[in-house]
């Protein structure tokens, strides 16, 4: 079942949900309006991501005029609030505004773990040209009740995201056992 906007609010003051910094006017019907910071990331141009390896990155901040991102571009970013639950399961979706624009805000990966507490990375991707501001609302998160037992709390290698968090694919089990 999914929290209302109201509920959200509710699970914030009793601590079951953490939002920071956290508005109660952006609380939606049944959602949370998240705003987009300050830092971007792309991978180098013409590489080929190797899940085996890690992917070379290019960090930057969006200027004060906006960053216009253009039809087919990829960056990743990074919301400007912090946020998890040990309680509820987040999922993050675009809003409409942004996607009517030609603007994924959440292409893959909605799904936050519980027990997950930092800034989500956004994979942005421009179908339109469109322009990305620091602080604009783009993404909506939703909290989501669990069905049994909770046995353990994610710690993995997103664990306290700051910033836009590229793939760490090659830290996975598999991978480095594939590398040998």
């Amino acid at each position: 079942m999914i929290l209302t906007g109201d509920q959200i609010a509710q699970e914030v003051a009793a601590d079951h949900i953490r939002i920071t910094p956290f508005d109660p006017g952006r609380c939606t019907t049944n959602s949370y309006d998240l705003t987009l910071g300050r830092r971007l990331a792309r991978y180098r141009p013409g590489q080929v991501l190797d899940p085996l390896h890690e992917p070379e990155v290019e960090y930057f901040e969006i200027p004060t005029t906006g960053y216009p991102m253009e039809p087919g571009e990829f960056v990743l970013g990074e919301t400007a609030e912090q946020l998890g639950s040990d309680t509820f399961v987040p999922l993050i979706h675009a809003k409409s505004g942004f996607a009517r624009c030609g603007a994924f805000a959440h292409v893959t990966a909605d799904l936050i773990d519980l027990g997950f507490f930092g800034h989500s990375t956004l994979q942005l991707y421009a179908t339109l040209p469109v322009v990305l501001m620091p602080g604009m609302p783009l993404a909506q998160v939703t909290f989501w009740t669990t069905y049994g037992e909770i046995a353990d709390l994610y710690d993995g290698k997103y664990q306290g995201g700051d910033g836009p968090l590229p793939s760490r694919s090659h830290l996975d089990a598999w991978a480095v056992g594939a590398r040998g």
